[in-house]
């Protein structure tokens, strides 16, 4: 790690865990306090993960939406990063202890975000793919147009329509939005590249365990999605739950099987394992249960923000695993830090909702803010404007915004290549 100078030694050291969306923010937000902060992430980058299912249907290259943390940091004087992976709290000694030695530190934030959750079903795991990192990412953009290159010599009907079924199993953001792009990339570009295949033997299946998408939009919108979704070739299936898979067929819980060869599991997440190994109480998908002021119970000087940390709202529901909450967290944790510094009262989490948006392809998505709603090519551009502005570089919202107008106009993805893993 880098090592602090003579006055910062001397400085109380906050050390924040992840570099997602809220472990920045919580570094940013403490640029000027009285405090040492180092950053620790596994990865030397910050990952824009909304945009992990553009890279998987070859949309955008990995450059595209990683930032350096260090290059992040670099105008923050009082901050420093660690590459490391964390591996046990040392709460007695206030250590963390990682393959790399220990990083010692006075305040803590664990921002360590979440993981695939697949329910305990191993076979899924072990045949399908999550999309949570950049390496499921690359895998899922290689593994489709291996497929696609593979189908182009299958001579077998049966086996060359399994290479072409293409099943996402999950009707929240992420499985829709995916599911949407990759149909778009066989139907408006690789149509152009394999001009021998019959892509009627092309299937995108979207499944769906529950009754409708999107569940925590208005009914009306989930049941624009499911219509704009169909509009655009993707099979839409509710009541749907996936049993196993062996890499070759699903099948599903009432015994049915279908023939495909890739499976897209979008259909949970679970807290990052390190947070089941502090020793707390621990509420849904393993998120620990933290104090409204984010501290965890017994040890003030530790927050846990974002999807690690479980809290409920004024309902008594728990706070949803998505970047608002992060952030704001992330903001009252550091405000809260400085407040112990200062000998003041800490203030209370309190979430406020900035809406939701969901893309469900080219020129269709669906919005729900401050009571409106609103859906179609505005909802879009609104959903397009926001996630190129949350973009950290210029340099990334640059290319990002020329990949979106070149692919808008000529309907082409350049980042089609099968690269090594």
């Amino acid at each position: 790690m880098d090592l602090p100078s003579e006055n910062t030694q001397k400085l109380p050291h906050v050390v924040v865990v992840g570099a997602g969306f809220g472990g920045l923010r919580a570094a940013r937000a403490l640029a000027k306090a009285p405090v040492h902060v180092t950053i620790v992430d596994k990865n030397n980058y910050h990952l824009f993960q909304p945009f992990l299912y553009l890279v998987a249907t070859a949309g955008l290259s990995a450059t595209d939406i990683a930032h350096p943390v260090r290059k992040i940091l670099q105008g923050q004087q009082n901050a420093s990063f660690t590459l490391a992976e964390v591996q046990e709290v040392d709460f007695e000694n206030k250590r963390l202890h990682t393959p790399n030695g220990e990083v010692p530190y006075d305040y803590l934030v664990l921002a360590v975000g979440g993981t695939t959750n697949y329910f305990g079903n191993q076979s899924v795991a072990q045949n399908g793919f999550g999309l949570k990192d950049l390496d499921e990412a690359t895998a899922i953009r290689n593994h489709i147009l291996k497929m696609f290159e593979l189908a182009n010599q299958e001579t077998d009907p049966e086996v060359r329509r399994a290479m072409l079924t293409f099943v996402i199993v999950g009707g929240g953001p992420t499985g829709v939005e995916c599911a949407g792009a990759i149909s778009e990339l066989n139907r408006l570009v690789l149509t152009k590249d394999y001009r021998h295949l019959d892509f009627n033997d092309v299937r995108v299946i979207l499944l769906e365990a529950a009754d409708r998408l999107l569940a925590h939009l208005p009914a009306g919108l989930s049941e624009n999605t499911a219509a704009v979704l169909q509009q655009k070739h993707v099979e839409v299936q509710f009541g749907a739950t996936v049993q196993g898979y062996d890499g070759k067929q699903v099948t599903f819980q009432d015994g049915k099987t279908l023939p495909a060869c890739t499976l897209i599991w979008a259909a949970g997440v679970n807290a990052n394992p390190l947070v089941s190994t502090l020793g707390a109480d621990l509420g849904r998908q393993r998120r620990v249960k933290v104090l409204p002021t984010l501290q965890l119970p017994n040890h003030p000087e530790v927050f846990v923000i974002g999807d690690a940390a479980y809290l409920e709202d004024g309902q008594g529901h728990p706070l949803p695993m998505v970047a608002p909450v992060a952030m704001q967290q992330a903001e009252t944790a550091a405000g809260n830090i400085r407040r112990i510094l200062r000998g003041e009262a800490l203030n209370s989490f309190v979430y406020k909702d900035p809406g939701s948006l969901a893309t469900i392809g080219r020129n269709q998505a669906v919005a729900s803010i401050s009571g409106i709603q609103f859906k179609g090519f505005l909802a879009w551009a609104v959903w397009l404007v926001v996630h190129i502005m949350q973009l950290i570089g210029f340099r990334n919202r640059l290319v990002v915004l020329i990949n979106w107008a070149w692919d808008y106009i000529f309907y082409d993805r350049f980042n089609r290549l099968i690269t090594p893993e």
